[in-house]
């Protein structure tokens, strides 16, 4: 597993976070445990109190008797870790078992009659103070402390035993979940893995788009892939076609110009108008390359902004006919593309209706309901009040290097650009006469 994959990060914080849950459980299970371990110890400590009690006596005299031998057995041996003792309440010791000799178990603290306390001394010993007042047949009251002890290294050896088990069993289901966490991510992270595979395919040209079954989560991604290749993919091949298309074209000027330089005159005119005609060539290829088309992936340009831009420089450019143009929109209208664009579509489209309308020009910019439209989202409609282009010519001026009038200056080009385009962004140009001008109508419509 490569250290810098995806698949190697979320495996190591998977791990880390498993690493600081399990050690959080041991810490507060083992304390679990000891509270419980020191809880027990406390009540077997008091049964043994209540059997102490149970076989002390006090005589006529007023003073405490114990009998040899007790029942638990470790009373009896020195250093077994348990020990009992009885004290008066000046901590004058009365009684102690054999396992208590040389061990002092006198309470600290002055208890009151009844009361029960569970303390740890300070050598190690769990020790367990019972206060109680004796009274014997005559009458007579003596204030006694029970005392019953047990070892630290009880509770030690019982936690640590939990310890090493608890562990064992925390590492091994921690291995185990580590183990199913890795296939997990394998699993969760195939899909990726297929789209980069799909990908490469891409690249050594077995595959054209990415078509596999993907995750809800990255079917936009691969849309937008998708998308991406196919809009470059157009673009190398409108670069292609523009390219063949430039070389076929030179073909003829170049020999018309060879069989000038051939001869023993030259004729002027004949080459200037060669090289005119290679200028306008060259210029009509590059402007057929500079057409950006449909990019998902490219920023929001304003419509109504760059219309607004074009009518002020057309004003400036037509100021002798002293064109009225309308624009009619209600707010903002954006879409996803290049600004190149809408300045090619709607430049090109107001130019000409500029060039041969009388006097007026009315735009509009119309946000179409997705109920009517579910493919389109915006028109805009040009109108002018010029002679209009015969039916005949429509579909001849969408193509290259024609005009609607042969006499008028231009390169035949604007309108074929303005088709590309518009086919490119997956929208839809529509012609008819104006209801209301007379002349052309232009409708584009946008997704």
């Amino acid at each position: 597993m490569n250290v810098q994959s995806l698949s190697f990060r979320l495996f190591i914080s998977a791990g880390f976070v498993l690493t600081a849950f399990f050690a959080l459980v041991a810490f507060v299970l083992e304390q679990g445990f000891r509270e419980s371990t020191e809880q027990g110890l406390k009540e077997t400590l008091q049964v043994h109190l209540y059997s102490l009690l149970a076989v002390a006596e006090m005589t006529d005299a007023g003073k405490m008797k114990m009998p040899r031998s007790l029942r638990e057995p470790r009373f009896s041996n020195p250093s077994s870790g348990l020990y009992a003792a009885i004290n008066q309440t000046d901590n004058f010791l009365i009684w102690r078992s054999a396992s208590a000799i040389g061990i002092d178990l006198s309470p600290s603290l002055t208890l009151k009659p009844g009361e029960l306390i569970f303390v740890k001394d300070n050598n190690k010993r769990f020790v367990l103070h019972y206060s109680i007042i004796w009274e014997n047949k005559k009458g007579i009251e003596n204030h006694y402390v029970f005392t019953v002890a047990e070892d630290e290294s009880f509770v030690i050896h019982q936690v640590d035993r939990f310890r090493v088990t608890l562990r064992t069993w925390l590492f091994f289901i921690g291995a185990l979940l580590v183990l199913i966490q890795f296939f997990v991510l394998r699993w969760s992270l195939k899909p990726l893995r297929i789209i980069v595979n799909d990908l490469e395919d891409i690249e050594a040209g077995k595959k054209t788009r990415l078509n596999g079954q993907y995750p809800i989560e990255l079917k936009g991604l691969a849309g937008n892939l998708n998308a991406l290749i196919s809009s470059e993919r157009a673009h190398l091949e409108r670069y292609r076609n523009t390219l063949s298309d430039l070389a076929h074209s030179l073909k003829t000027p170049l020999a018309i110009l060879r069989g000038c330089i051939e001869t023993s005159v030259v004729n002027k005119e004949t080459v200037e108008e060669q090289i005119s005609r290679m200028n306008d060539i060259v210029e009509y290829q590059l402007q057929k390359a500079a057409a950006k088309g449909q990019k998902k992936l490219a920023g929001k340009v304003d419509i109504a902004e760059i219309i607004d831009k074009i009518i002020l420089s057309l004003e400036k450019v037509y100021s002798d006919k002293n064109i009225v143009f309308s624009f009619t929109h209600n707010d903002s209208f954006f879409m996803y593309g290049e600004a190149g664009d809408v300045y090619e579509i709607a430049g090109n489209l107001l130019d000409n209706a500029a060039k041969w309308c009388d006097q007026q020009v009315q735009i509009s910019l119309v946000r179409l309901k997705k109920e009517k439209s579910a493919k389109f989202s915006l028109l805009l409609q040009i109108e002018d009040d010029g002679p209009g282009i015969p039916e005949a010519k429509l579909v001849e001026i969408l193509q290259r290097g024609v005009r609607a009038d042969e006499h008028m200056q231009g390169h035949g080009i604007g309108m074929a650009v303005v088709s590309e385009l518009i086919a490119l962004l997956g929208g839809q140009l529509s012609a008819s006469t104006s209801e209301t001008l007379g002349g052309m109508k232009w409708q584009v419509y946008l997704p």
